[in-house]
Formats: C-alpha cells, structure tokens, sequence
C-alpha cells in the first residue's frame, strides 16, 4: 500500500503536522509537541520556514 503525504483532517492551523503524523503513524500531539520544542530549539525561524513550505505544497 502506497502512502500519500497530505494535509490531515485534525488541524489545527492548517493540518501540515497532523498530515506528517498520519503518514508515519505516530500520534498527532507528539508530532506537534516535538516540532514546537525543536522550533524552539532552533530559534523558531527555521521551523516557521518549513512549516509555510509544507503547508503550500502539501495536497488536501
């Protein structure tokens, strides 16, 4: 079975991370509280980059 990278259904801005988590089959929360602390961690700019990225380019 082929997976698709696309937005999720369970957003909370605009459904990129839970997008991710369905696609690797991990828990939404931990997907966003990892990408958060990581952000954080990177001075958050880095993480706001991608983020926009993935949310244009990611398919409903």
């Amino acid at each position: 079975m082929t997976r698709i990278l696309k937005k999720s259904s369970d957003r909370v801005l605009g459904g990129v991370l839970g997008g991710v988590a369905d696609y690797l089959g991990w828990d939404h929360t931990l997907v966003r509280l990892a990408y958060v602390l990581l952000s954080i961690m990177s001075i958050g700019f880095p993480g706001v980059i991608v983020y926009l990225v993935l949310w244009f380019i990611m398919p409903d």
